[in-house]
């Protein structure tokens, strides 16, 4: 059985936290992820992850109550009313999940045949999020986010991923001369992702079934110049357009490794 508690104070320390953790989109004081929505709860349960409690809202307990059915997680009745003064969404499902966050090394962001990506001042979570979910549904085996990049554990990253970043490996954090010199040493191919302009490299024209990561530039400015300098340059050919949304470049990219990997038939 789920073990329930109801609380009835807007004032009370566990719902502060997460309220300040959802506006501030940084985790609880605890180290937790303030995930909503029953799809990231499934997600992080089907992940193995530690959910630590699961906030509903009074009208969606007996909901709830069946998901999380013989797991011994905590859920946390919240009036509706109350539930509403928490929740960032614009419809919420009444349902917050604190998850403990994965723990990852860089290396293990280049393990096997590696395909990494590297976002290098994303700042728009949505953007960030559709990234991870397509680097996990081509295969990528991490994610670095630099410096200037939006957190990982920013709730509209974590709605946008799908439940992909309590799978995808990810380091966060690093700044671009460390980024730098974790890519050469695991003797990545480095590709920046860049706008049709001067002399570049198709993606089906590269070599991406070797070791590679992809640099994803920041929305306003694209990849930084210190690290498209160790980089050759890939454009995605476009009619009419001369660049492409972030996250469409990146999962075009994605997309294209993937294919060259796949055994052919």
């Amino acid at each position: 059985m789920a073990r329930t508690e109801v609380i009835s104070s807007p004032a009370n320390p566990l719902l502060k936290s997460v309220r300040r953790a959802l506006a501030r989109g940084t985790p609880t004081e605890e180290g937790y992820w303030a995930a909503e929505t029953f799809h990231l709860l499934e997600e992080a349960l089907r992940s193995d992850r530690e959910v630590k409690t699961v906030l509903a809202a009074e009208s969606v307990q007996a909901t709830v109550d069946s998901h999380v059915k013989g797991l011994g997680v905590r859920v946390t009745i919240v009036a509706d009313a109350l539930f509403a003064s928490l929740s960032q969404t614009e419809s919420s499902q009444g349902v917050i999940a604190l998850v403990r966050p994965p723990e990852w090394t860089v290396e293990q962001l280049f393990r096997g045949r590696g395909l990494a990506v590297v976002l290098d001042g994303v700042q728009d979570p949505g953007n960030a999020g559709t990234i991870v979910r397509a680097a996990e549904a081509f295969g990528a085996t991490g994610v670095l986010f630099l410096k200037g990049t939006v957190a990982p554990h920013n709730p509209k990253l974590l709605r946008a991923s799908a439940g992909s970043m309590f799978r995808m490996p990810f380091v966060h954090g690093l700044d671009a001369t460390l980024a730098r010199a974790a890519l050469k040493q695991a003797k990545l191919d480095i590709y920046a992702a860049v706008p049709r302009r001067g002399p570049s490299t198709r993606p089906q024209d590269a070599n991406l079934t070797r070791k590679c990561a992809f640099i994803i530039g920041s929305e306003a400015r694209g990849v930084s110049p210190e690290l498209r300098r160790d980089a050759l340059d890939l454009s995605i050919p476009t009619v009419r357009v001369e660049s492409l949304n972030a996250a469409a470049a990146a999962a075009i990219l994605l997309y294209e490794a993937a294919r060259q990997r796949s055994p052919r038939t």
